[in-house]
């Protein structure tokens, strides 16, 4: 346990961004899953999902959650899904 004020501040300002990037990398994969489900399906809601899945790869690589060539990586991926 810290004992000096500002390391007492990192373990608890971590503990909170830990908790957002974890609820934001969840919603990324589930918003992933659903587009892939939806398109093997061929459900007819499966282009919105894909956009919306699109647009969740953008924000986790702009808030830093996942890597910009990772994020190309899950855009293509998805693009190609709606081919």
């Amino acid at each position: 346990m810290p004992n000096i004020k500002s390391a007492k501040k990192r373990v608890v300002v971590n503990k909170t961004r830990a908790a957002r990037n974890k609820s934001r990398n969840t919603a990324l994969k589930t918003a992933i899953k659903k587009a892939n489900v939806a398109a093997a399906a061929g459900a007819p809601e499966a282009d919105a999902l894909i956009k919306e899945a699109i647009k969740k790869v953008d924000q986790a690589a702009a808030k830093g959650l996942i890597h910009k060539n990772n994020a190309a990586h899950k855009k293509s991926a998805l693009a190609n899904l709606a081919k």
